[in-house]
């Protein structure tokens, strides 16, 4: 088995940065989403998990399709997009712009939204620091999970999947490496994160996480 170190936890910030790009209308939005930056898209889309998580909305610009245009056909095509399965910010691009194009066939006509009410587009500079809490082994694991900051759990089992390129997160690679206990790895990324806010994911870890720590306390005693 591969030797690797401690779990080192991490956690992000983010510091708001404006575009200078803002829309009105539904044709606008689809001409701004396929020139902004990817950073843009990504913040508006996978970063929308770090700032909050509702059932109605899983980004910004179904929000504002819904809550501003009253288009809600669209809302809900574009909130049912999971970026986290998709491979980068470019894929998430293309298939907001595919469901748009769409909508825009299906209802060419569109609503215009009043002053004050445009859509502005953002970016984000992500700054990645540690937080100075490791953990050795699986009960040490799961101390740290009940307590740390949910800007931990985000950057450690969310960002990952996009961070790096794969269909996983930090959390059950670095178990998968150090115990090999496949139930928990298994359970791990059977977690769906589009489905859950933060701190309900929180909860799903941390049980998860538990079992195996019995499973392991059981083998000694028996």
């Amino acid at each position: 088995m591969e030797e690797v170190g401690n779990f080192k936890f991490k956690q992000c910030i983010n510091i708001l940065k404006a575009s200078g790009r803002r829309v009105g209308n539904l044709p606008e939005l689809r001409g701004a989403i396929a020139e902004v930056s990817e950073n843009s898209i990504y913040h508006h889309t996978c970063q929308f998990f770090l700032r909050e998580h509702s059932t109605e909305y899983t980004n910004d610009f179904a929000r504002w399709i819904r809550e501003t245009l009253k288009e809600n056909i669209l809302a809900e095509r574009l909130s049912s997009i999971d970026p986290y399965a998709l491979k980068s910010a470019a894929e998430v691009r293309l298939e907001l712009l595919r469901r748009i194009d769409d909508h825009l066939r299906a209802f060419p006509q569109h609503r215009q939204a009043l002053p004050g009410d445009e859509f502005y587009f953002n970016e984000a500079i992500t700054i990645v620091s540690s937080i100075g809490v490791e953990a050795g082994n699986l009960a040490e694991f799961l101390l740290a999970i009940r307590y740390i900051d949910v800007e931990s759990i985000y950057y450690h089992f969310y960002d990952a999947r996009i961070r790096l390129g794969e269909e996983t997160d930090d959390f059950s690679k670095w178990i998968e490496i150090t115990s090999g206990d496949k139930t928990l790895v298994d359970g791990l990324r059977a977690i769906d994160i589009f489905m859950h806010n933060l701190e309900t994911t929180r909860g799903m870890i941390v049980a998860i996480v538990e079992e195996a720590v019995k499973r392991e306390m059981e083998k000694f005693i028996l």
